[in-house]
Protein backbone atom coordinates (compact mmCIF):
# COMPACT_ATOMS: atom_id res chain seq x y z
CA UNK A 1 0.00 0.00 0.00
CA UNK A 2 1.45 3.43 -0.94
CA UNK A 3 2.15 5.82 1.94
CA UNK A 4 -0.49 8.33 3.01
CA UNK A 5 0.30 11.75 1.53
CA UNK A 6 -0.30 14.67 3.92
CA UNK A 7 0.02 18.31 2.85
CA UNK A 8 0.33 20.98 5.55
CA UNK A 9 -0.51 24.59 4.65
CA UNK A 10 0.25 27.79 6.55
CA UNK A 11 -2.13 30.41 5.07
CA UNK A 12 -1.19 34.07 4.76
CA UNK A 13 -3.49 36.84 5.99
CA UNK A 14 -4.11 37.98 2.43
CA UNK A 15 -2.55 39.78 -0.48
CA UNK A 16 -3.34 42.65 -2.79
CA UNK A 17 -3.98 41.73 -6.41
CA UNK A 18 -0.80 42.16 -8.42
CA UNK A 19 1.42 42.64 -5.36
CA UNK A 20 3.79 40.32 -3.53
CA UNK A 21 3.06 39.45 0.06
CA UNK A 22 4.64 41.78 2.62
CA UNK A 23 7.61 39.78 3.93
CA UNK A 24 8.98 41.72 6.89
CA UNK A 25 8.73 39.36 9.83
CA UNK A 26 8.49 35.81 8.55
CA UNK A 27 9.37 33.33 11.26
CA UNK A 28 8.94 29.57 11.18
CA UNK A 29 5.28 28.80 11.90
CA UNK A 30 5.22 26.42 14.84
CA UNK A 31 1.72 24.85 14.41
CA UNK A 32 2.52 22.89 11.21
CA UNK A 33 5.81 21.69 12.72
CA UNK A 34 3.90 20.51 15.78
CA UNK A 35 1.41 18.61 13.58
CA UNK A 36 4.27 17.13 11.56
CA UNK A 37 5.84 15.94 14.81
CA UNK A 38 2.60 14.22 15.81
CA UNK A 39 2.27 12.48 12.44
CA UNK A 40 3.35 8.81 12.15
CA UNK A 41 6.72 8.37 10.44
CA UNK A 42 5.30 6.33 7.55
CA UNK A 43 3.18 9.27 6.35
CA UNK A 44 4.65 11.35 3.52
CA UNK A 45 4.51 14.97 4.74
CA UNK A 46 4.82 18.08 2.58
CA UNK A 47 4.58 21.67 3.82
CA UNK A 48 3.85 24.93 2.00
CA UNK A 49 3.95 28.44 3.45
CA UNK A 50 1.41 30.57 1.59
CA UNK A 51 3.29 33.72 2.62
CA UNK A 52 6.37 32.90 0.56
CA UNK A 53 5.55 30.30 -2.11
CA UNK A 54 2.71 29.21 -4.39
CA UNK A 55 0.52 26.38 -3.15
CA UNK A 56 0.71 23.46 -5.65
CA UNK A 57 -2.95 22.50 -5.71
CA UNK A 58 -2.47 19.83 -8.37
CA UNK A 59 0.23 17.96 -6.48
CA UNK A 60 -1.17 14.58 -5.34
CA UNK A 61 -2.37 14.55 -1.72
CA UNK A 62 -4.64 12.32 0.35
CA UNK A 63 -5.29 14.92 3.06
CA UNK A 64 -4.67 18.64 3.48
CA UNK A 65 -4.35 20.14 6.99
CA UNK A 66 -4.65 23.88 7.66
CA UNK A 67 -4.26 25.65 11.01
CA UNK A 68 -6.66 28.62 11.01
CA UNK A 69 -6.46 31.90 12.90
CA UNK A 70 -9.22 34.52 12.69
CA UNK A 71 -7.14 36.82 10.47
CA UNK A 72 -6.27 33.95 8.10
CA UNK A 73 -9.75 32.36 7.97
CA UNK A 74 -10.81 33.93 4.67
CA UNK A 75 -7.59 32.88 2.94
CA UNK A 76 -7.75 29.41 4.52
CA UNK A 77 -11.23 28.89 3.07
CA UNK A 78 -9.98 29.94 -0.38
CA UNK A 79 -7.16 27.40 -0.19
CA UNK A 80 -9.53 24.71 1.09
CA UNK A 81 -11.90 25.38 -1.79
CA UNK A 82 -9.13 24.81 -4.35
CA UNK A 83 -8.24 21.43 -2.85
CA UNK A 84 -11.82 20.33 -2.32
CA UNK A 85 -12.67 21.13 -5.95
CA UNK A 86 -9.95 18.58 -6.74
CA UNK A 87 -11.65 16.09 -4.39
CA UNK A 88 -8.89 16.26 -1.78
CA UNK A 89 -10.31 16.23 1.78
CA UNK A 90 -9.37 19.11 4.06
CA UNK A 91 -9.08 19.17 7.85
CA UNK A 92 -8.82 22.45 9.77
CA UNK A 93 -7.76 23.15 13.34
CA UNK A 94 -6.28 25.96 15.42
CA UNK A 95 -7.74 28.85 17.40
CA UNK A 96 -10.45 29.84 14.93
CA UNK A 97 -11.58 26.26 14.40
CA UNK A 98 -11.96 25.81 18.14
CA UNK A 99 -13.78 29.09 18.72
CA UNK A 100 -15.96 28.90 15.56
CA UNK A 101 -16.31 25.18 14.74
CA UNK A 102 -19.70 25.53 13.05
CA UNK A 103 -18.35 28.15 10.65
CA UNK A 104 -15.13 26.28 9.88
CA UNK A 105 -16.98 23.01 9.30
CA UNK A 106 -18.72 24.63 6.32
CA UNK A 107 -15.40 24.75 4.44
CA UNK A 108 -13.69 21.49 5.47
CA UNK A 109 -14.46 17.79 5.61
CA UNK A 110 -13.23 17.66 9.20
CA UNK A 111 -12.56 20.07 12.07
CA UNK A 112 -10.27 19.58 15.07
CA UNK A 113 -11.74 21.34 18.10
CA UNK A 114 -9.21 21.89 20.87
CA UNK A 115 -5.58 20.81 21.05
CA UNK A 116 -4.40 18.16 18.63
CA UNK A 117 -2.00 16.06 20.70
CA UNK A 118 -4.43 13.25 21.51
CA UNK A 119 -6.64 13.73 18.45
CA UNK A 120 -4.20 13.75 15.54
CA UNK A 121 -3.02 10.10 15.63
CA UNK A 122 -6.68 8.97 15.75
CA UNK A 123 -7.58 11.22 12.83
CA UNK A 124 -4.69 9.90 10.71
CA UNK A 125 -5.74 6.32 11.42
CA UNK A 126 -9.30 7.15 10.41
CA UNK A 127 -8.06 8.64 7.12
CA UNK A 128 -6.13 5.44 6.39
CA UNK A 129 -9.31 3.43 6.86
CA UNK A 130 -11.59 5.80 4.96
CA UNK A 131 -13.67 6.87 7.95
CA UNK A 132 -12.76 10.52 8.50
CA UNK A 133 -15.15 12.05 11.04
CA UNK A 134 -16.59 15.57 10.56
CA UNK A 135 -15.50 16.68 14.05
CA UNK A 136 -12.70 15.60 16.39
CA UNK A 137 -13.04 17.16 19.82
CA UNK A 138 -10.44 17.07 22.58
CA UNK A 139 -12.01 15.75 25.77
CA UNK A 140 -9.56 17.60 28.02
CA UNK A 141 -6.31 19.51 27.89
CA UNK A 142 -3.55 17.10 26.83
CA UNK A 143 -0.15 16.64 28.40
CA UNK A 144 2.66 18.34 26.49
CA UNK A 145 5.12 15.65 27.56
CA UNK A 146 6.87 14.22 24.51
CA UNK A 147 5.96 17.12 22.22
CA UNK A 148 8.57 17.26 19.44
CA UNK A 149 7.99 19.70 16.56
CA UNK A 150 9.40 18.39 13.28
CA UNK A 151 11.36 21.31 11.81
CA UNK A 152 12.51 19.32 8.80
CA UNK A 153 9.46 20.73 7.01
CA UNK A 154 11.17 24.17 7.05
CA UNK A 155 14.20 23.08 5.01
CA UNK A 156 14.81 25.24 1.95
CA UNK A 157 12.62 28.08 3.19
CA UNK A 158 14.06 31.47 4.16
CA UNK A 159 12.89 32.37 7.64
CA UNK A 160 14.37 34.73 10.19
CA UNK A 161 17.07 32.98 12.29
CA UNK A 162 14.83 32.96 15.35
CA UNK A 163 14.03 29.68 17.07
CA UNK A 164 10.39 29.45 18.12
CA UNK A 165 10.01 27.12 21.08
CA UNK A 166 6.94 26.36 23.15
CA UNK A 167 7.56 25.97 26.89
CA UNK A 168 3.95 26.33 28.01
CA UNK A 169 0.52 26.86 26.51
CA UNK A 170 -2.29 29.05 27.83
CA UNK A 171 -2.66 31.69 30.54
CA UNK A 172 -4.52 31.78 33.86
CA UNK A 173 -5.73 35.38 33.47
CA UNK A 174 -9.20 36.23 32.11
CA UNK A 175 -8.67 39.39 30.05
CA UNK A 176 -11.94 40.23 28.30
CA UNK A 177 -10.46 40.74 24.83
CA UNK A 178 -8.13 37.73 24.79
CA UNK A 179 -8.85 34.63 22.70
CA UNK A 180 -6.22 32.66 24.64
CA UNK A 181 -8.40 32.48 27.76
CA UNK A 182 -11.35 31.35 25.63
CA UNK A 183 -9.28 28.70 23.86
CA UNK A 184 -7.68 27.20 26.96
CA UNK A 185 -10.23 28.00 29.66
CA UNK A 186 -7.83 30.29 31.57
CA UNK A 187 -5.44 27.42 32.30
CA UNK A 188 -1.83 26.72 31.39
CA UNK A 189 0.01 23.50 30.66
CA UNK A 190 3.82 23.25 30.52
CA UNK A 191 6.32 20.93 28.92
CA UNK A 192 8.89 19.11 31.06
CA UNK A 193 11.96 21.32 31.51
CA UNK A 194 14.39 18.68 30.25
CA UNK A 195 12.49 18.38 26.96
CA UNK A 196 12.50 22.15 26.38
CA UNK A 197 16.22 22.32 27.17
CA UNK A 198 16.95 19.46 24.79
CA UNK A 199 15.08 21.22 21.99
CA UNK A 200 16.88 24.53 22.62
CA UNK A 201 20.27 22.78 22.77
CA UNK A 202 19.62 21.08 19.41
CA UNK A 203 18.91 24.45 17.75
CA UNK A 204 21.34 26.85 19.38
CA UNK A 205 24.04 26.61 16.70
CA UNK A 206 21.66 27.74 13.96
CA UNK A 207 19.49 30.25 15.85
CA UNK A 208 20.72 33.70 16.87
CA UNK A 209 17.78 34.25 19.20
CA UNK A 210 15.05 32.14 20.76
CA UNK A 211 11.45 33.19 21.14
CA UNK A 212 9.49 31.24 23.73
CA UNK A 213 6.05 31.61 22.19
CA UNK A 214 4.16 31.00 25.44
CA UNK A 215 1.05 33.14 25.80
CA UNK A 216 2.36 34.07 29.26
CA UNK A 217 5.66 32.56 30.30
CA UNK A 218 5.02 33.61 33.91
CA UNK A 219 1.62 31.94 34.24
CA UNK A 220 3.07 29.09 36.32
CA UNK A 221 5.77 30.95 38.20
CA UNK A 222 7.20 28.00 40.15
CA UNK A 223 7.75 25.85 37.06
CA UNK A 224 9.03 28.84 35.08
CA UNK A 225 11.65 29.56 37.74
CA UNK A 226 12.80 25.93 37.80
CA UNK A 227 13.17 25.97 34.02
CA UNK A 228 15.17 29.22 33.93
CA UNK A 229 17.58 27.94 36.56
CA UNK A 230 18.53 25.16 34.14
CA UNK A 231 18.36 27.25 30.97
CA UNK A 232 21.22 29.49 32.15
CA UNK A 233 23.73 26.71 31.42
CA UNK A 234 22.96 26.82 27.68
CA UNK A 235 24.02 30.47 27.35
CA UNK A 236 21.44 31.44 24.72
CA UNK A 237 19.61 34.69 24.03
CA UNK A 238 15.85 34.63 24.31
CA UNK A 239 12.69 36.75 24.43
CA UNK A 240 9.12 35.93 25.41
CA UNK A 241 5.75 37.28 26.56
CA UNK A 242 4.92 37.95 30.21
CA UNK A 243 2.35 39.67 32.40
CA UNK A 244 3.54 42.69 34.32
CA UNK A 245 2.93 41.14 37.75
CA UNK A 246 6.17 39.19 37.19
CA UNK A 247 8.09 42.48 37.33
CA UNK A 248 7.53 42.53 41.11
CA UNK A 249 9.17 39.13 41.66
CA UNK A 250 12.86 39.80 42.27
CA UNK A 251 13.85 36.13 42.16
CA UNK A 252 12.16 35.68 38.78
CA UNK A 253 13.83 38.79 37.33
CA UNK A 254 17.25 37.64 38.52
CA UNK A 255 16.72 34.17 37.06
CA UNK A 256 15.60 35.30 33.62
CA UNK A 257 18.39 37.87 33.44
CA UNK A 258 20.99 35.18 34.22
CA UNK A 259 19.39 32.75 31.76
CA UNK A 260 19.84 35.04 28.77
CA UNK A 261 16.57 36.98 28.56
CA UNK A 262 17.00 39.96 26.24
CA UNK A 263 13.49 41.34 26.47
CA UNK A 264 9.83 40.74 27.18
CA UNK A 265 6.57 41.60 25.48
CA UNK A 266 4.32 43.03 28.18
CA UNK A 267 0.75 44.13 27.67
CA UNK A 268 0.40 47.51 29.38
CA UNK A 269 -2.81 48.02 27.38
CA UNK A 270 -3.87 51.28 29.05
CA UNK A 271 -2.81 53.97 31.51
CA UNK A 272 -6.43 54.45 32.61
CA UNK A 273 -7.55 52.38 35.64
CA UNK A 274 -11.16 52.43 34.35
CA UNK A 275 -10.10 50.89 31.03
CA UNK A 276 -7.96 48.28 32.81
CA UNK A 277 -10.90 47.36 35.04
CA UNK A 278 -13.18 47.00 32.01
CA UNK A 279 -10.75 44.61 30.34
CA UNK A 280 -10.37 42.64 33.60
CA UNK A 281 -6.72 43.61 33.88
CA UNK A 282 -6.54 45.73 37.03
CA UNK A 283 -3.66 43.56 38.23
CA UNK A 284 -1.46 45.71 35.95
CA UNK A 285 -1.43 48.43 38.61
CA UNK A 286 -0.56 46.20 41.58
CA UNK A 287 2.25 46.99 44.05
CA UNK A 288 3.12 50.50 42.98
CA UNK A 289 1.89 50.23 39.40
CA UNK A 290 3.80 50.76 36.21
CA UNK A 291 6.52 52.99 37.60
CA UNK A 292 7.59 50.45 40.22
CA UNK A 293 7.42 47.58 37.72
CA UNK A 294 9.45 49.48 35.12
CA UNK A 295 12.11 50.44 37.64
CA UNK A 296 12.53 46.75 38.51
CA UNK A 297 12.74 45.66 34.87
CA UNK A 298 15.28 48.38 34.09
CA UNK A 299 17.41 47.36 37.06
CA UNK A 300 17.81 43.91 35.49
CA UNK A 301 18.52 45.30 32.02
CA UNK A 302 15.38 43.90 30.40
CA UNK A 303 14.22 45.53 27.18
CA UNK A 304 10.51 45.86 26.56
CA UNK A 305 8.08 45.42 23.72
CA UNK A 306 5.15 47.32 25.22
CA UNK A 307 1.66 46.93 23.81
CA UNK A 308 -1.26 49.34 24.19
CA UNK A 309 -4.91 48.85 23.25
CA UNK A 310 -7.40 51.64 22.55
CA UNK A 311 -11.17 51.60 22.14
CA UNK A 312 -12.55 50.87 25.57
CA UNK A 313 -15.35 53.16 26.72
CA UNK A 314 -13.03 55.11 29.04
CA UNK A 315 -10.67 56.00 26.18
CA UNK A 316 -10.72 59.49 24.69
CA UNK A 317 -8.52 61.23 22.14
CA UNK A 318 -6.22 62.25 25.01
CA UNK A 319 -5.51 58.57 25.79
CA UNK A 320 -3.32 58.21 22.70
CA UNK A 321 -0.98 61.11 23.48
CA UNK A 322 -0.62 59.93 27.09
CA UNK A 323 0.34 56.42 26.04
CA UNK A 324 2.72 57.59 23.32
CA UNK A 325 4.56 60.00 25.62
CA UNK A 326 4.69 57.31 28.31
CA UNK A 327 6.27 54.86 25.82
CA UNK A 328 8.81 57.45 24.69
CA UNK A 329 9.63 58.55 28.22
CA UNK A 330 10.42 54.99 29.27
CA UNK A 331 12.31 54.42 26.02
CA UNK A 332 10.77 51.08 25.18
CA UNK A 333 12.72 49.01 22.67
CA UNK A 334 9.57 48.75 20.53
CA UNK A 335 5.87 49.32 21.16
CA UNK A 336 2.49 48.63 19.55
CA UNK A 337 -0.51 50.96 19.57
CA UNK A 338 -3.50 48.93 18.40
CA UNK A 339 -7.24 49.29 18.43
CA UNK A 340 -9.35 46.83 20.35
CA UNK A 341 -10.32 43.85 18.18
CA UNK A 342 -13.34 41.71 19.08
CA UNK A 343 -12.24 38.15 18.29
CA UNK A 344 -15.03 35.58 18.06
CA UNK A 345 -15.50 33.45 21.14
CA UNK A 346 -14.18 36.10 23.53
CA UNK A 347 -16.23 37.81 26.25
CA UNK A 348 -15.56 41.09 24.44
CA UNK A 349 -17.16 39.84 21.23
CA UNK A 350 -20.20 38.60 23.13
CA UNK A 351 -20.58 41.93 24.95
CA UNK A 352 -20.25 44.12 21.86
CA UNK A 353 -22.64 41.86 19.96
CA UNK A 354 -25.21 42.10 22.76
CA UNK A 355 -24.80 45.88 22.76
CA UNK A 356 -25.28 45.93 18.96
CA UNK A 357 -21.99 47.72 18.45
CA UNK A 358 -20.40 45.37 15.90
CA UNK A 359 -20.12 47.00 12.48
CA UNK A 360 -19.80 43.73 10.55
CA UNK A 361 -21.37 40.33 10.77
CA UNK A 362 -18.16 38.29 11.02
CA UNK A 363 -15.69 41.02 10.12
CA UNK A 364 -13.03 38.42 9.26
CA UNK A 365 -15.16 37.18 6.32
CA UNK A 366 -16.66 40.46 5.16
CA UNK A 367 -15.20 41.61 1.82
CA UNK A 368 -15.45 45.24 2.91
CA UNK A 369 -13.17 44.75 5.89
CA UNK A 370 -9.51 45.70 5.58
CA UNK A 371 -6.58 45.24 7.94
CA UNK A 372 -6.48 47.92 10.68
CA UNK A 373 -10.15 48.82 10.24
CA UNK A 374 -12.08 49.07 13.52
CA UNK A 375 -14.95 46.52 13.37
CA UNK A 376 -17.05 47.99 16.17
CA UNK A 377 -18.48 51.34 17.27
CA UNK A 378 -16.45 52.94 20.10
CA UNK A 379 -18.22 55.08 22.66
CA UNK A 380 -16.16 58.29 22.81
CA UNK A 381 -15.11 58.56 19.15
CA UNK A 382 -15.94 57.16 15.75
CA UNK A 383 -14.41 53.96 14.42
CA UNK A 384 -12.55 56.01 11.81
CA UNK A 385 -11.15 58.34 14.48
CA UNK A 386 -9.97 55.39 16.56
CA UNK A 387 -8.18 53.93 13.55
CA UNK A 388 -6.57 57.27 12.69
CA UNK A 389 -5.42 57.95 16.24
CA UNK A 390 -3.75 54.53 16.47
CA UNK A 391 -1.89 55.30 13.24
CA UNK A 392 -0.79 58.70 14.57
CA UNK A 393 0.48 57.09 17.79
CA UNK A 394 2.62 54.68 15.76
CA UNK A 395 3.96 57.47 13.60
CA UNK A 396 4.91 59.50 16.66
CA UNK A 397 6.64 56.61 18.43
CA UNK A 398 8.52 55.56 15.29
CA UNK A 399 9.57 59.07 14.27
CA UNK A 400 13.33 59.17 13.72
CA UNK A 401 13.85 61.50 16.68
CA UNK A 402 12.12 58.97 18.95
CA UNK A 403 14.03 56.03 17.46
CA UNK A 404 17.42 57.69 17.97
CA UNK A 405 16.63 58.78 21.52
CA UNK A 406 15.37 55.35 22.49
CA UNK A 407 18.22 53.58 20.72
CA UNK A 408 20.88 55.20 22.84
CA UNK A 409 19.09 54.49 26.09
CA UNK A 410 21.39 52.71 28.54
CA UNK A 411 19.37 49.49 28.60
CA UNK A 412 18.72 49.32 24.85
CA UNK A 413 22.40 49.68 23.99
CA UNK A 414 23.81 47.59 26.85
CA UNK A 415 23.93 44.40 24.78
CA UNK A 416 25.78 44.51 21.46
CA UNK A 417 23.47 42.00 19.74
CA UNK A 418 20.29 43.82 20.71
CA UNK A 419 21.78 47.25 19.97
CA UNK A 420 22.90 46.13 16.49
CA UNK A 421 19.36 45.09 15.69
CA UNK A 422 17.60 48.04 17.32
CA UNK A 423 17.75 50.44 14.36
CA UNK A 424 16.89 47.87 11.63
CA UNK A 425 13.91 46.61 13.68
CA UNK A 426 12.61 50.09 14.46
CA UNK A 427 13.20 51.16 10.86
CA UNK A 428 11.08 48.27 9.58
CA UNK A 429 8.34 49.05 12.08
CA UNK A 430 8.44 52.68 10.97
CA UNK A 431 7.73 51.53 7.40
CA UNK A 432 5.05 49.13 8.60
CA UNK A 433 3.05 51.89 10.30
CA UNK A 434 1.25 52.63 7.03
CA UNK A 435 1.84 49.93 4.47
CA UNK A 436 -0.41 47.34 6.12
CA UNK A 437 -3.37 49.71 6.31
CA UNK A 438 -6.09 48.65 3.92
CA UNK A 439 -4.58 45.20 3.46
CA UNK A 440 -7.25 42.68 2.40
CA UNK A 441 -8.08 39.49 4.24
CA UNK A 442 -7.80 36.76 1.66
CA UNK A 443 -6.24 36.93 -1.80
CA UNK A 444 -7.82 39.71 -3.88
CA UNK A 445 -6.82 37.90 -7.06
CA UNK A 446 -8.66 34.72 -6.13
CA UNK A 447 -11.85 34.26 -8.12
CA UNK A 448 -14.85 32.06 -7.59
CA UNK A 449 -17.06 31.18 -4.66
CA UNK A 450 -16.10 29.40 -1.51
CA UNK A 451 -17.10 25.74 -1.76
CA UNK A 452 -19.21 24.74 1.21
CA UNK A 453 -18.88 21.26 2.65
CA UNK A 454 -22.49 20.83 3.76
Amino acid sequence: MPPLRLTLIHPCIGRRAGHRYIRSWEMEPLPPATIAGLTPSDVEVRFYDDRMEPVPYDEPADLVAISVETYTARRAYQIATEYRRRRVPVVMGGFHATLCPEEVSQYAESVVVGEAETIWPVLIDDVRHGRLEPVYRAAARPSLCGLRPDRRIFRGKRYLPIGLVEAGRGCHFRCEFCAVQSMFGSTQTRRPADEILSEVASLRREKALFFFVDDNITSNMAEAKAFFRELASLRVRWVSQASINAAHDEEFLALISRSGCQGLLIGFESLDPAALAAMNKSFNTMRGGYEAALANLRRYGLRLYATFIFGYDADTTESFARATEFAKEHRFYIAAFNHLTPFPGTPLYGRLSAERRLLFDKWWLDGRYRYNMVPFEPLAMTAEELQRQCLEARRSFYAWSSIVRRGFDGVNRANGFMFRHFFPINGMLRVDTTRRDGFPLGDEAWTGSLLRAH
